[in-house]
């Protein structure tokens, strides 16, 4: 088996891939491996879904969500994409909180990771899960709910809990929203009002390269509501003159709708859009989550290294989301801000910028992201959850004989 994450820069090396066309046949197989991992839609830049044996995607289960009006839920197959999951939720009447940049990543390949959209009072998108449905080593099937004592343990997991077969998210009546793009926002008045920014529409994502005096652009998205207007100015940015793309020179066409052009939730809190491939080509992935309260010095201590990272960078993006109690999400015990870098595909030289990174953010507890890259030595990832030790203890009782273990987790977590 020749496979690759999205990105390319990641062949897996497991010797098999299972397509498991019900549930039940999915327990079989579980219960059949000595070593086993669940596979997303290989959106990690990472080994993290690898496994030494077998994989199990789950692109072949019944993928139809189901609404609870009553309880405003959506139960839904762990592998559906968050933009199949608008295409049913969304001519029904509802809506999730929140989407990441992608439309095209799965349900329970961004919850396990703590992947997250960008809004101040938004949680990450795991912070909507009120259940889970799981595969156990043995091939079992239970089900972990919103107040059990394990919950806040299994929802960014890691996949090292077993197979999530169905997640229920919580669901809320659609709405509309706006997006407008502002354009070269002076450093100083970044520094100095981020707060404002971020806090002027319901997401908010600054793109900066590093360079110069500005910040390219600043993407806003505000739920439309009686009292929405276009922003003319934004604290010395101005509004961007037709639609943009967040790396410089790239044509628009497949992002979403912008120039505070109305429509439906999930046509607008993406970057870009379903029917569309993102991205511009080859590029690797780093993201580190620095507590809010910490994150002008962060940028600042960033911006420090520009002349370093700016030859290996695509764009960086700076995205804020609210906290949650989840033990190994990104937001564990309060706000944060995401400092997102998509780069050129130099793996070799990106991986030995890293730790120059990383060192620049130690002082401010800064968080990697699960599924992109982060250096691999020396980490002390302990010290930064206050729940690891729970996490381990729940991951030992839960698989004992390490069906779901791989290099990753060994690695980094166990």
């Amino acid at each position: 088996m020749m496979l690759t994450n999205w990105a390319g820069n990641y062949t897996y090396g497991a010797a098999q891939i299972h397509h498991p066309r019900t549930v039940e046949e999915l327990q079989e197989t579980v219960a059949g491996a000595r070593r086993i991992r669940a596979l997303g839609t290989r959106h990690c830049f990472n080994d993290l879904a690898d496994g030494p044996d077998a994989l199990v995607a789950l692109d072949g289960l019944e993928s139809t969500p189901e609404i609870d009006a009553q309880a405003r839920t959506v139960t839904v197959t762990g592998g559906t994409r968050y933009g199949t999951l608008a295409q049913h939720l969304h001519p029904a009447g509802w809506a999730v909180h929140n989407l990441a940049s992608l439309p095209h990543i799965s349900v329970a390949g961004a919850v396990a990771t703590g992947t997250h959209g960008s809004g101040d009072a938004s949680r990450n998108l795991a912070g909507a899960v009120a259940a889970l449905e799981i595969v156990g080593p043995d091939g079992a099937l239970r089900t972990v709910r919103r107040g059990d004592e394990d919950f806040a343990g299994s929802v960014v997991a890691l996949g090292a809990l077993g197979v999530v077969t169905r997640v229920t998210l919580d669901i809320e009546p659609t709405y509309d929203v706006a997006q407008e793009v502002h354009v070269d926002l002076p450093w100083p008045a970044a520094l100095e009002h981020l707060d404002e920014i971020t806090g002027s529409a319901d997401s908010v994502s600054l793109f900066t390269d590093w360079t110069g005096d500005t910040i390219q652009q600043v993407w806003r998205k505000s739920r439309v509501t009686p009292s929405y207007q276009q922003r003319a100015e934004l604290f010395g940015a101005t509004p961007a003159d037709g639609p943009r793309h967040p790396l410089p020179g790239i044509d628009p066409v497949n992002c979403t709708a912008q120039l505070g052009e109305p429509g439906p939730w999930h046509d607008r809190l993406p970057h870009f859009r379903m029917d569309f491939t993102p991205s511009n080509g080859d590029e690797l992935q780093s993201e580190f989550l620095v507590p809010r309260a910490h994150a002008v010095q962060a940028l600042e201590a960033v911006r420090s290294l520009g002349d370093r990272i700016s030859p290996l960078l695509q764009v960086t993006e700076v995205r804020t989301m609210a906290g949650d109690d989840l033990w190994l999400s990104g937001a564990q015990g309060g706000p944060r801000v995401g400092l997102h870098f998509t780069w050129r595909p130099l793996q070799r030289e990106v991986t030995a910028l890293l730790p120059t990174i990383e060192a620049a953010l130690a002082p401010f507890d800064a968080r990697p992201h699960w599924g992109k890259l982060f250096a691999d030595e020396g980490r002390d990832l302990a010290r930064l959850y206050p729940h690891w030790d729970d996490f381990r203890a729940l991951v030992a009782r839960t698989d004992p004989e390490g069906v779901f273990r791989n290099a990753y987790l060994e690695r980094h977590v166990l």
